[in-house]
């Protein structure tokens, strides 16, 4: 017994573990109900894809496919690996990809991912390790959509209740990583997985501490108690000094993310044109990028991102014009007697957000509006104010693939429960536009529509689009073999080591 004690506390002693942090509980560890970034960025340890994007961002790859090939224009064959074990020991086959399929587009399960396989016609099981998905017209992320983690048949096949099953807290995957603990608001460990198919983890855990204060997951990261973490602009330009620096290697670039304030537009107040333009009018982006971001940020434009076939670089952020802001909302029948209310509500995940919606309002002030502030914990803010839709206005922020599909946001088929179009946003212009370019596989093609797309988007004023922030990685430099690329520096985490 001594010996075993011995062994353990050694092995304890020479184990490496990887500190991280996390805004917010997560709410489902289960990829296909995973919709908030903390449940969706954990979850991506334990599941796989059958494909996923390379370190360049340039092309897709395998993952629990070795293979994949398209036999026509509207069918793919997958080539499964056949080395592949579930968490619990069983092996990955098949079965397992169509049960996942038939899971997604189940009528009892409310996923917002679910549209990524709606031209699916079939999805068939040619033998243990070989799948073929027939399309029912060309679909230009006919093969992105694969990149979904896959789910185990054996564990949820006779599961009565997948979205409330305990599963989503206790999940079994295929990936490098193994949930060992799960302590609502205090600690979230991962195990290394032993039977990794591309070889064991060389980091031995992964602790995910969860710390809804940004102030005090800052401070933690300061003291070294957190391997990684992200820094705000006005953080590394004012609270930072050069210890931190010997101790740290920083890497920045662009986020593939914006942040915006979006109206419900199911409210009469947001639904005249004139009101939203007024508000847009209001503010200032380039006042706000300066005081909260320095150089590590830029005013976003649109719905999609610079560097994208989809970015129209000809639209331009409007130009704040208080006086043309208070004709507009004269003509919509406010004034000094009548003025326009509204509420923005935000969450406190983010260390920056509520002090923009404090220059917001500010901002708004100077056209007559009256802003009133609500800033919530992350979960309850999700719960009870942004899918339920009872909101006047939110800020909040998208992060996009690199192949942007407009129909989730966008589209109205999806202003409904669990649709990611979360102010009721309906044009049937945009709607023809969208429908149009699923079934285009032609970048340059595609890339001329979701351009015209964004013009018209913009113009609508559904979202005010207000900033893309530069991503601010701090990494601890004990971390070694890490590579960073333009898909970040995430790409070998399984390589890394400590």
């Amino acid at each position: 017994m001594h010996y075993f004690l011995l062994l353990l506390i050694s092995i304890n002693l020479f184990s490496s573990t990887l500190h991280l942090s996390t805004s917010s509980n997560p709410s489902r560890l289960n990829p296909i109900l995973a919709t908030d970034s903390s449940s969706s960025d954990i979850a991506n340890y334990i599941f796989n894809g059958l494909v996923k994007y390379d370190k360049n961002n340039s092309k897709i790859i395998g993952d629990l496919a070795e293979d994949f090939y398209y036999e026509n224009d509207t069918t793919i064959i997958f080539k499964l690996r056949k080395n592949v074990y579930w968490h619990d020991g069983y092996k990955f086959t098949a079965d397992d990809v169509l049960f996942t399929y038939n899971t997604i587009m189940s009528p009892k399960i409310s996923t917002p991912y679910s549209s990524e396989f709606r031209f699916v016609k079939s999805v068939d099981v040619i033998d243990d390790y070989t799948i073929r998905v027939i399309y029912k017209k060309p679909y230009f992320k006919s093969l992105e959509a694969w990149s979904m983690g896959i789910l185990p048949k054996h564990i949820l096949e006779n599961e009565e209740n997948l979205m409330s099953s305990k599963f989503n807290t206790n999940p079994i995957g295929t990936g490098p990583y193994k949930l060992f603990l799960l302590e609502h608001s205090k600690n979230i460990i991962l195990k290394a997985n032993d039977n990794y198919f591309e070889g064991r983890p060389k980091i031995d855990k992964i602790s995910y501490h969860v710390i809804a204060d940004p102030m005090t997951r800052f401070l933690m990261l300061k003291s070294s108690a957190l391997d990684i973490g992200g820094i705000e602009a006005m953080q590394f330009e004012r609270q930072l000094d050069e210890e931190f620096f010997s101790k740290f290697n920083i890497h920045e670039k662009i986020s593939q993310s914006y942040t915006y304030l979006g109206f419900n537009l199911r409210l009469k107040k947001f639904q005249n044109p004139k009101v939203r333009e007024a508000l847009s009018l209001a503010i200032n982006r380039q006042e706000i990028v300066k005081i909260l971001f320095f150089k590590h940020g830029q005013v976003c434009t649109g719905p999609f991102l610079p560097g994208t076939k989809a970015f129209n670089k000809d639209v331009k952020a409007p130009k704040q014009n208080i006086k043309k802001a208070k004709r507009l909302l004269k003509e919509a029948g406010y004034d000094e007697i009548n003025p326009f209310e509204f509420e923005i509500v935000t969450s406190n995940s983010s260390a920056i957000r509520p002090y923009v919606t404090q220059i917001l309002q500010h901002q708004l002030k100077k056209a007559g509006v009256i802003v009133k502030l609500r800033v919530m914990e992350w979960q309850a803010f999700l719960n009870m104010v942004v899918m339920p839709h009872d909101f006047d206005s939110i800020l909040l922020g998208w992060g996009l693939s690199v192949t942007p599909d407009p129909y989730a946001i966008w589209h109205s088929d999806n202003d409904k429960k669990g649709g990611f179009n979360l102010v009721g946003y309906k044009n049937k212009d945009i709607d023809k536009m969208i429908e149009q370019s699923q079934t285009i596989v032609d970048r340059e093609k595609l890339g001329v529509i979701w351009r015209d797309m964004f013009k018209i988007i913009t113009k609508d004023n559904a979202y005010l689009f207000l900033y893309i922030p530069n991503s601010i990685t701090s990494v601890n430099k004990e971390i070694k073999n890490i590579e960073p690329s333009p898909s970040g520096i995430w790409h070998n985490y399984i390589r890394w080591e400590k």
